[in-house]
């Protein structure tokens, strides 16, 4: 943990708001390694995810490394298969801009946190709409799959509906990744061949969050 400072933001802040060593974490949106990641900061978790698609950058110790895995169209908002109030920590990250219904599936997804649990949730802002077109995604329009714009005041509304409490929300800024900006940047030429913009997120303010608890 001496390199903590280079643990991905959502779990910066679980680690910040959840308290919990062992914390049960449902992860909706599994792609990209998610589960050997959060196992590799939070060896002593207990991972559960959550996608439509198993093999969205996944391989097999990413699911030897979950206690369960859900498949499930989160849309149709049956959440039946998810043990109510056993959670500790849901994270949402990059998820309800690719749902037209996003906000009923997180009203739908609460019950799942026990008291005291917290939410994750992070999403492109709207000001994203404004920044320049790139491969990688810097706009929000880049990707032809988001499909509903979601803002601050809208979620925080959400939460307090549904009896959270909110604890943090604004602009993402990790400032360790705009420091590194300049690594970040080769890093992307010799991965992809390309500047991905998405090495520009935290230092334009492209992802919005919302961290919430559960009275």
């Amino acid at each position: 943990m001496a390199r903590s400072f280079l643990m991905p933001y959502r779990l910066k802040q679980m680690r910040r708001y959840s308290g919990v060593r062992a914390a049960k974490i449902l992860d909706i949106g599994v792609g990209n390694h998610s589960a050997s990641v959060t196992k590799r900061w939070f060896p002593d978790c207990q991972y559960y995810g959550v996608d439509l698609d198993r093999n969205y950058n996944n391989d097999a110790a990413d699911f030897a490394a979950m206690e369960a895995f859900y498949a499930m169209d989160l849309t149709r908002l049956d959440f039946t298969a998810i043990p109510d109030q056993f959670f500790d920590v849901i994270l949402m990250s990059h998820v309800i801009e690719h749902l037209t219904n996003g906000d009923l599936v997180v009203a739908g997804l609460l019950p799942k946190l026990k008291p005291g649990g917290i939410i994750y949730l992070e999403y492109p802002s709207l000001r994203s709409t404004f920044f320049p077109h790139m491969r990688g995604t810097l706009n929000y329009f880049d990707d032809p799959t988001h499909c509903r714009i979601y803002t601050l005041p809208e979620l925080y509304n959400l939460m307090m509906r549904q009896g959270m409490t909110v604890l943090r929300g604004g602009t993402r800024r990790d400032w360790v990744r705009v420091i590194l900006l300049p690594l970040l940047l080769l890093n992307s030429i010799r991965v992809f061949g390309f500047v991905s913009g998405g090495c520009f997120w935290d230092l334009l303010g492209f992802a919005e969050y919302v961290v919430a608890r559960k009275p």
